[in-house]
């Protein structure tokens, strides 16, 4: 699935490394499309205030569009 860029959209997988959850909200920064075709996303990801905790390289298939009927809540690193 393509997304617009600078939208949020939520993650479909862990992402350890960054302390990352399904589900987490993301916010799309730049499309990329690989050599072998596959297209991936750089994404930012903002902490309940504001300030940027991680931004990182992630493939299309870790990435799914919000939809009205989630809520949004806050969890602790």
């Amino acid at each position: 699935m393509k997304f617009e860029l600078y939208t949020d959209v939520a993650l479909t997988c862990d992402l350890p490394e960054h302390r990352l959850r399904r589900g987490d909200i993301v916010k799309l920064v730049d499309h990329h499309v690989a050599p072998d075709g596959t297209e991936g996303y750089s994404i930012e990801v903002f902490n309940a205030v504001g300030d940027t905790i991680a931004v990182t390289a992630v493939h299309a298939s870790a990435l799914e569009a919000l939809r009205e009927d989630e809520v949004l809540c806050a969890r602790a690193l």
